[in-house]
């Protein structure tokens, strides 16, 4: 199932490694010891799914960004995102949240007083986009679309919402700071959808069901980097659902450290001189909590060489 060395479409396969947070289990794609970005992507994680009951919740308390746009997105469930801009928005499946750190911003994610009284079922994922160089200091923003405006493709069984960049004749209205690819993509058991070679760098993450690529089969929870330049045809051989994503690769390296990442190290031990010593701005209507600065997971590491990161 899935040798991607026999595939000569899939440059690189990666299964996420899981971490139990308690609350849920989070699986992380990137950065990984086999491939640390593709295009901007530069952390992809898996939330869930997972079940809360009456009076459970997620609460990721106040916590920091930097030199990168973070993009929420859920398949099922609701999250309440704070920031320290102001913003109060309730995300839900389908919808985007993309905040744009710049030079800093605070946030959190947690689960509302509403949903808290009716459980709910949580199933979705973050993601970090590294920003150019020129944007890694601009200042913070923070944008939501409704799953009802953002471009969808739904015809002979298959079905695509684009949230970022251009795909199957749809392009989304998201402004990213550079060239972005990003689509939920759903395909009927049987269906074929073609991959075009339009972005440089590509990659799919089967959320459920199975694939099948150049004879291949691909489960769940697999992340599969694309070859560049080469157009693929992706098969279900039952009803499958995966995500599309990528774009243009950075012009320089990338450095990552807890929730910092820039293209200059010293960057991230300024920002991380500012958390310890409270000059970040504080969370309306969350100001009371925070994550303390971690005291123990090493240095800022380039992302490229094969790092494992914490």
């Amino acid at each position: 199932m899935g040798d991607a060395e026999g595939v000569d479409a899939i440059e690189t396969l990666i299964v996420p490694r899981a971490v139990d947070l308690g609350e849920m289990e989070v699986r992380r794609a990137l950065p990984s010891t086999k491939r640390q970005m593709v295009g901007p992507f530069i952390f992809f994680d898996q939330m869930g799914p997972a079940e809360f009951l009456t009076d459970q919740g997620i609460d990721v308390r106040p916590h920091p960004h930097i030199n990168l746009a973070t993009l929420t997105y859920l398949f099922e469930g609701e999250i309440l995102h704070r920031d320290s801009l102001g913003t109060e928005q309730t995300i839900r499946a389908g919808a985007v949240n993309w905040m744009k750190a710049g030079r800093g911003i605070v946030h959190s994610e947690r689960t509302s007083q509403e949903r808290r009284n009716t459980g709910q079922r949580l199933f979705g994922l973050q993601t970090w986009v590294a920003l150019p160089e020129a944007d890694e200091e601009t200042a913070p923003d923070f944008i939501h679309y409704g799953a009802d405006t953002l471009p969808m493709l739904d015809s002979d069984g298959i079905k695509a919402r684009i949230i970022a960049g251009e795909a199957f004749g749809q392009k989304s209205s998201l402004k990213t700071a550079s060239e972005t690819l990003y689509g939920d993509v759903e395909l009927q058991a049987g269906t074929s959808v073609p991959i075009d070679a339009t972005y440089e760098e590509r990659a799919l993450y089967t959320i459920s069901g199975e694939i099948e690529i150049a004879g291949d089969r691909f489960g769940k929870g697999q992340l599969l980097v694309l070859r560049p330049g080469d157009a693929i045809t992706v098969r279900a051989s039952k009803a499958a659902r995966f995500m599309l994503f990528g774009g243009a690769p950075m012009g320089g390296p990338r450095y990552i450290w807890w929730n910092f990442v820039s293209s200059r190290p010293e960057r991230i031990e300024a920002a991380k001189q500012e958390w310890a010593r409270g000059r970040f701005d504080t969370v309306p209507g969350d100001e009371a909590d925070f994550i303390p600065l971690p005291e123990s997971i090493g240095k800022p590491r380039r992302a490229s060489g094969g790092v494992r990161y914490p």
